[in-house]
Formats: structure tokens, C-alpha cells, sequence
């Protein structure tokens, strides 16, 4: 494998001939969509099918379909999905019931993204609910109980495979006690390292196994007082050994306000703190150049984290969809949103 260690977005519904010239000789490893990529499940399928000739391999594509606010496949043609956060409350009544549910939920999830030619989601959100904290993550979340969290995100995990989908938790190593929003400031985490690993790294160390993670672009002043965890060898440290977590590690995206610099300055600090791929949502061309230039090709531990994240999605069970939706809103019936 020659890929380049990076994730590309692309500015809309059909990849234009410049975008494909551009991603033939850059040759990320994998793709990122958002609502403006998504029209409907036939134009989805086909410009899957016009990412994957760009590149001549079967690269995965990346979707956030978290459910809830954060899912780029809506209504009329998808389903619109629960948020996170009232798996957790069914979790409060019937533990098994809300396992049954939230991996029901990404079964189904899988199987529609997978019908359009999607492979890897950027989910579960392992992140915990801390009152007071900036509201990003907010219902995302499946509660502020760390071990309900790493129950439900295992389930969530299980399903998407289950449906040959690569799932990415995130954001490593906890994002619900930011002070601000990333897309737009940089959060600093003020807790101290013993608090950290009792309560926002639990479900990150529970899920050590998963093929992905996604960094925070969160400053923790007990790991690096100086540096988010996507840029800081100290972080990444921690994320790797403390928390044991030995799958792919990708950035956030580095075009959030969160990250200064340039963007070569981005990618290189990133790659060098121990990142294996750097994420690009915003489909500029001008700034996945300069991404492009400075991302290495995926070789050694990255390249080998790389196969084992593409073979996560070769798993592809039986499913029955129509029996899988009724069971889920019949689990769910309850749970007031």
C-alpha cells in the first residue's frame, strides 16, 4: 500500500474532474462525506464508486452517522436515528435492553451505509456527560456513568461490524469535560491525571480494541499543558501506553478553529506527537495540498494499523432489517426523548 497518510472530504455531490486529478496523485487512504456530499442512496452509491476508481483501490469512506444531531444520512431516504443519550436512560431501567438497542441501532446504521457504499463511521462517541461542560458533545453522549458508557459503545461497536462497517471511537482520550467547542476555540482540560483515568478515559480504555480512535483537539494540562492531544507526544504517549488503545489513531479535523498554524504545520506536528492519519473534512483544495506535501506515506506500525482497520470491515452477518427496526422500537417505546 502506497497511500498517503490522510482523510479527504470533497466540496460536493459528484467529484469534479479537478478533484479527482488532484486525489489520483495525492492518493489518500480514505474518505470523508458530509450532508453536502449525500443527495440520495443512488447518487450516494456512485460517487462512493468515483472515489474509490480516483484512487484505484478500495479506500475506505468515513461518514459521522452518530444519530441524533450528528448523522449526515437524514430523512427522507434514511432513517433519522436516536441520539445517544437515550440509549443510556433505557440503560437506567433494563441494562440488557439498552444493549440489545444500541447495537440493533448500529446494525441498522451499517446496513445503511454500507447500501451507499460507505465502510467506516465515525462512531461511537465515547465521550462522558458532564454537567456544566460545553454542550458539543451534550446528548451525544450515552451518559456521565463511565462503565455504562464503554457497555453501550462496545454494543455500538459490535453492531457496525456486524454490518462490515469500521467504526472509529472517539475523541480520544475524552472530550465531555471541554470548556468550549473545538470547531471554534481550543478547550483546555483542567482535572487532574487521577480524575482523568477514573472517569474520561474508562470507556476509551475498555474499548482499547477498536480498529479506530480519533484524537481531541483538547488541551489536558495533565498530560500537556502546551499542546491539544492531537499535536502532543505526551497525549499520544498516554493514549498508547496508559490507556492501551493500539488501533489506527486519526486527527480530528485539522481545519477546526481549535488548531493554529499552518497547515503542513498541522499535519507534521500531528504525524511527529504519533498520529497515523490526519483528517481533512472541508473539501479546500488549497488546504489539502498543503496537507498532502507534508502527510508521509503510511509505512511500519501506521501501515499495519491501516490493513487491521480495513479489515474491520470485511465482516458482513445476516440481518433482517425489517425484523431488526420493529425490535428496535419496540426497546425504545418507552424512553422519553
Amino acid at each position: 500500500m502506497s497511500a498517503r497518510a490522510a482523510i479527504f472530504g470533497l466540496s460536493g455531490r459528484v467529484l469534479t474532474d479537478n478533484e479527482a486529478a488532484f486525489f489520483r496523485d495525492a492518493d489518500p487512504w480514505g474518505f470523508i462525506l458530509f450532508a453536502r456530499n449525500v443527495e440520495t442512496p443512488e447518487q450516494l452509491a456512485k460517487l462512493c464508486v468515483s472515489l474509490r476508481d480516483a484512487v484505484g483501490r478500495e479506500a475506505p469512506v468515513f461518514i459521522d452517522q452518530e444519530g441524533g444531531r450528528v448523522q449526515r444520512l437524514r430523512p427522507p431516504h434514511w432513517r433519522d436515528a436516536p441520539p445517544a443519550a437515550l440509549f443510556g436512560k433505557l440503560y437506567a431501567e433494563d441494562a440488557g435492553a439498552a444493549k440489545e438497542a444500541v447495537w440493533l441501532n448500529h446494525r441498522l446504521i451499517a446496513h445503511e451505509l454500507r447500501s451507499g457504499g460507505i465502510d467506516a463511521d465515525c462512531a461511537p462517541c465515547l465521550d462522558i456527560a458532564i454537567e456544566g461542560a460545553d454542550a458539543v458533545i451534550g446528548d451525544r453522549a450515552y451518559g456521565p456513568d463511565a462503565g455504562v458508557i464503554a457497555a453501550l459503545g462496545q454494543s455500538a461497536m459490535d453492531g457496525l461490524m456486524a454490518g462490515g462497517v469500521a467504526p472509529v471511537i472517539k475523541h480520544v482520550p475524552g472530550h465531555g469535560r471541554a470548556d468550549a467547542d473545538s470547531h471554534f476555540h481550543l478547550p483546555r482540560v483542567r482535572e487532574s491525571l487521577e480524575r482523568l483515568t477514573e472517569t474520561d478515559f474508562v470507556p476509551f480504555a475498555a474499548l482499547k480494541h477498536a480498529p479506530m480512535g480519533m484524537t481531541a483537539h483538547i488541551v489536558y494540562d495533565a498530560l500537556d499543558a502546551r499542546a491539544p492531544a492531537t499535536m502532543s507526544e505526551a497525549a499520544i504517549a498516554h493514549i498508547r501506553g496508559d490507556i492501551g488503545f493500539d488501533g489506527l489513531l486519526m486527527t480530528d479535523d485539522l481545519s477546526m478553529k481549535a488548531l493554529s498554524g499552518s497547515f503542513e504545520e498541522r499535519t507534521r506536528r500531528s504525524i511527529d506527537a504519533g498520529c497515523d492519519v490526519v483528517l481533512h473534512c472541508n473539501g479546500d483544495r488549497k488546504e489539502m495540498i498543503a496537507i498532502a506535501d507534508a502527510a508521509p506515506l503510511l509505512s511500519g506500525p501506521a501501515l499495519a494499523r491501516a490493513e487491521a482497520a480495513e479489515d474491520a470491515r470485511t465482516q458482513l452477518d445476516e440481518f433482517d432489517v425489517r425484523s431488526g427496526l420493529a425490535k428496535l422500537d419496540s426497546l425504545m417505546a418507552g424512553v422519553a426523548s
